[in-house]
This record gives C-alpha cells, structure tokens and sequence, in this order.
C-alpha cells in the first residue's frame, strides 16, 4: 500500500520523502515534480523567501529512465538558503555544538513552547525547525507521484481560494480541472475575478498592519471511481482518511466534507444527494454534492469535495503576541522569523496533495499491482463490473 516519510528542517541541508508502494512502469519526471513544487510557491501576500528559495529536488533513487521500478522512491529538495548562508552552516549544523542565540519567546499558535516542554528543549529553534510548515514541500513531492499514479485511473485532484480573511468566493460554478492554469495564474488563486480584487485588498491591508490572514480552501477531485475507502473498519473510511491527512497540515484548523457544516442545520429531507439513474451513462448518480462525493466512509463516484480552514499564521511582521520568556519567566512578545502575511493559496496546494495521497492510497489498496499495465487492468475489471 502506498506510504511515505518526510525528514528535514526548515533550514537545514535538504527535506527528503520517501515514497513506497508505486508500481513498476510509472513514467515519472524531475519536470513532473518540480512542477508542483513552483506551484506550491504561489500566492500573493507570501514572503520573499519563496523568490530565492528554488526547491532544487535529486531523484536518489525508485526511478530508473523516467520510469518507477516498484522500489521505493526517495527525493531530496536541496535549501538553496542553506548552501548560500553560512549562518545556517553553524546554526542548523548536526556536529556537537550550541547555538550563540537561543529562542526563548515562544509564539502562541505554534509548536514553540509546547515542543520545548514536550522534549525538554531550552531553545524554539529546536521545534520550530521541523514544525514549520517548509516541511510540506516534501509532501507535495510525493503528491505529485500520487498525482501521476491517479492520472492513470482519470483521476484529477486540484484547488481554489474560497475565502482569505473576510473575503469569499460566492461563485456557484465551480472550476473544472481544465480551469487550474486560470486559478494558479491570479494572485491568489481564486477562481471568481471579483473576489479575488477584495482578496487582494484584504493582504495589502493586513501587510500594512504587519498582521496576518487566514482562509477557507476548496479541494475537488473528478473521476474518483465507486467505493475507495471502506465502511467495514473505522480507521478505513474515507473522509476520516481525508480529515486527518488535512488536519495534519501545518496552520489548517478545521475540514468540511461537502457541506457538512451547513448541512447539519437542515431538515433531513433536504440534506442528502438523491440518487437517480443516468440512462446515457449507464450508472447510478447523484443530483447535488452535499455529502462532498463519499457515503458510508466510501467514494461515491461523484466529485470530491474537501475544505481547508487555516488559521492566520502564528509569526507576525510586526511581532504584538504576548507571551513569556522561557528564561526569564517575563512577559514580553514573541519573536519574529521570516514570515508571509498569508500561505492561504499555498496551502491549497498542499491540501490537494493530501488528498491525492489518500485517493492514490485507497486506490492502490483497491486495484493492487506490482505493475502500473496490472494496477490499470485490474481498475479496468473493476469499471467494468459495476457497469
């Protein structure tokens, strides 16, 4: 079954994945990754580290002549910050040593203090190091293998900006995956021209301010055959499986399958997708996407539809969070590293990552293949079958 591990900090010599689980045949490029990865770089209100920091990826092995050889795959992202710095040579350095300045203002809304108690650290930089969010181009890394791998199956897995700060889309047609160059080329990201200039306002307001903003993501995967995931095992189901994966993204504090939040206020009469017969296409659907493409912890075969909701980030420009001196044990304000004023169209990226993974994962649970000729026959018979 499809799994992977991420390793590396923020600033340290490279982040490295390693992905297992891929059949044999998968034709994979540099260029199929590095792709993602300047895409994960998007978004207006992000901070000028994203300009020199190039995601310069090593395919160490997996892949042999663009192809998966069903080995594990494992790619490292070189941090260009690090091999251009000698402050990050002795400050992120693995040989025995300490640092000449200790972070000891913990920022609230972030790992910092809890990770010091946790692990008995006396200096952020031990935490904030590997909770930053710089470890999510690893996963976006091996996204882009679960992106291929689904391509295989027409599955397509994209994003868009619904809401950043108080602004929202209120757009009733949603994007096709044809519409993906329009989403990524604007600024940020959002599929609706009118709310994408009161986007933009509301990010030169917060930068003016040294503040920070927040948002609400759309993910939405067409072609997600019938039955990924499983109702039989609770740690099976899909939209847990799709939670978690989202929650486990750095700064995102809530997740919506469909419209499950508004949903829950409706009368049960009108809160579920009536099935209906499509005589042309000889198969069951649904009417509407209310239940966001799964029933019963299983895929549907209609669209999937997963939300985001990030919190502002934690590190200010103008740093104004109290908090306490881990030395000293005063009051004062938490320290300031290099920050964005918001990472709302980046997570988008990442949070359609996560979610190709586990439709990758479920799909190669289902379909199974040493082989991508095995992986596509037997998703193939499957088809085939439930037609």
């Amino acid at each position: 079954m499809l799994r992977y591990l991420t390793a590396g900090e923020s600033h340290g010599q490279a982040l490295v994945v390693i992905v297992e689980g891929l059949p044999a045949g998968l034709e994979v490029t540099a260029q199929d990754i590095n792709a993602e990865l300047a895409r994960r770089r998007l978004g207006f209100g992000r901070g000028p580290r994203q300009k020199f920091e190039q995601d310069e990826i090593v395919l160490v092995g997996g892949i042999r002549h663009g192809r998966t050889l069903g080995s594990p795959v494992a790619i490292e992202i070189k941090n260009s910050e690090w091999f251009r710095s000698d402050v990050w040579h002795e400050e992120m350095s693995p040989e025995p040593g300490k640092t000449k300045k200790p972070l000891t203002q913990p920022r609230p809304g972030h790992a910092d203090l809890t990770g010091m108690q946790k692990y008995g650290f006396d200096d952020a930089r031990d935490v904030l190091e590997r909770a930053s969010a710089r470890e999510t181009a690893a996963r976006v890394a091996a996204g882009a293998l679960a992106k291929l791998l689904l391509k295989q199956i027409n599955v397509s897995v994209f994003s868009h900006v619904l809401q950043l700060g108080t602004a929202r889309s209120e757009n009733l047609v949603r994007p096709q995956i044809y519409d993906l160059d329009q989403i990524d080329e604007s600024p940020v990201r959002c599929f609706n021209s009118q709310a994408e200039a009161k986007m933009i306002a509301e990010v030169e307001s917060a930068a003016k301010d040294g503040d920070s903003l927040g948002g609400i993501v759309e993910v939405l995967a067409y072609g997600v055959p019938v039955g990924l995931g499983s109702y039989v095992h609770w740690d099976r189901k899909l939209d847990g499986l799709l939670a978690q994966a989202i929650m486990s993204i750095q700064a995102v504090k809530g997740v919506e399958i469909g419209d499950g939040f508004e949903v829950s206020a409706r009368r049960g009469s009108n809160a579920h997708d009536a099935i209906v017969w499509n005589e042309a296409e000889n198969k069951y659907s649904r009417e509407t996407s209310l239940a966001g493409g799964t029933e019963g912890g299983m895929s549907t075969g209609e669209m999937l539809v997963v939300r985001a909701a990030m919190k502002p980030l934690a590190t200010l420009n103008r740093p104004t969070l109290k908090t306490v001196d881990t030395v000293t044990k005063q009051e004062t304000v938490s320290f300031k590293e290099r920050t964005d004023v918001t990472a709302v169209p980046a997570m988008g990226v990442v949070a359609e990552t996560m979610v190709a993974l586990v439709l990758a994962q479920e799909a190669q649970r289902n379909y199974g293949g040493d082989s991508i000729d095995d992986f596509v026959n037997n998703f193939n018979s499957f088809a085939k079958r439930i037609s």
